[in-house]
């Protein structure tokens, strides 16, 4: 029997709230769902089956994980399987950099992702001395990965979105300034003393904070954004600034480079989250992907958000 040309993977473990998701799938007359508890092996799988059209159902950490099965499934995009995204996450950050709108019913979104525009969009290799996976957003070390462990699954569930913000509040009083070691591409390492460092490849995480606003998936760089060390002030000033204006970027506290290639190493060692989960504090390599996955973008995608 011939495959569907779109298969949808969930979380196995999503509740009711995936139920539209379920009746939609169901209902479709070329998709089919399969709900499983490791997204990446079921996504490698449909690579390995010749699934032209696999979409992530969920947030930004189901989309890593489909993402990085697909990648295993052949040298180069078009031996993949071309990627969709189901926004039903709770930040669903990638999905605003793609343009998909949030809040659609799932059969639209469907539709959308069925018949929509594919293009070719670069990931980031994540290397540590123990692990290597690729991230399709953002990693954020420092500051955001201090939030990060406020985000409880409790804290998500109770409060959607918001749960970034209140993760935000928690954090302050804990600001932690890092030794930090980078090297840019080939260049000769130097020593920030930071709050933060971002390597984005979309242009906002947290649930629409625009941290690499001007973030392009597809040039084949990496946005990367240092966050001197400062105060709390600082850090709520740098937030305002970023939800009003892309230049933020130019501030005194930014260090703010677009390269191939990153390596970050701090003392005391810096907890990074790779598409909004924790993952690592090690030092660890940044490597643009190129054109790394084929993606269906919604109807407003820009590439250059200049």
């Amino acid at each position: 029997m011939p495959q569907p040309p779109l298969r949808v993977l969930l979380n196995a473990h999503a509740g009711g709230d995936a139920d539209p998701v379920r009746q939609s799938v169901r209902l479709h007359p070329d998709a089919e769902l399969v709900e499983a508890d490791d997204l990446v092996a079921a996504a490698a799988q449909a690579a390995r089956e010749g699934v032209p059209l696999v979409v992530a159902a969920g947030g930004d950490g189901t989309i890593h994980a489909v993402a990085n099965g697909l990648v295993r499934g052949g040298d180069g995009a078009e031996d993949r399987p071309t990627l969709g995204v189901l926004p039903t996450g709770t930040g669903n950050d990638f999905a605003r950099t793609l343009a998909l709108p949030l809040g659609e019913a799932c059969a639209d979104l469907l539709q959308l992702i069925e018949t929509g525009e594919r293009r070719l969009l670069d990931a980031v290799r994540v290397t540590t001395e123990t692990s290597s996976c690729i991230a399709m957003n953002a990693c954020s070390g420092g500051f955001t990965g201090q939030i990060d462990e406020e985000m409880t699954p409790e804290l998500k569930a109770t409060w959607g979105p918001l749960a970034y913000a209140i993760g935000t509040v928690r954090a302050l009083p804990n600001l932690e300034d890092y030794h930090t070691t980078i090297a840019w591409d080939d260049e000769e390492p130097e020593v920030v003393e930071a709050f933060n460092v971002l390597v984005a490849n979309g242009r906002s995480i947290g649930g629409g904070t625009p941290v690499a606003p001007m973030a392009n998936p597809e040039d084949g760089l990496l946005d990367v954004v240092v966050v001197r060390e400062g105060g709390a002030l600082d850090i709520a000033r740098l937030t305002a600034r970023a939800y009003a204006t892309k230049d933020y970027v130019a501030d005194d506290k930014v260090v703010y480079r677009r390269v191939r290639r990153v390596r970050v190493a701090s003392q005391p060692g810096m907890w990074f989250n790779v598409d909004g989960e924790l993952h690592t504090k090690e030092p660890v390599t940044f490597e643009v992907l190129p054109s790394a996955l084929r993606v269906v973008v919604g109807p407003e995608y820009s590439a250059d958000a200049e």
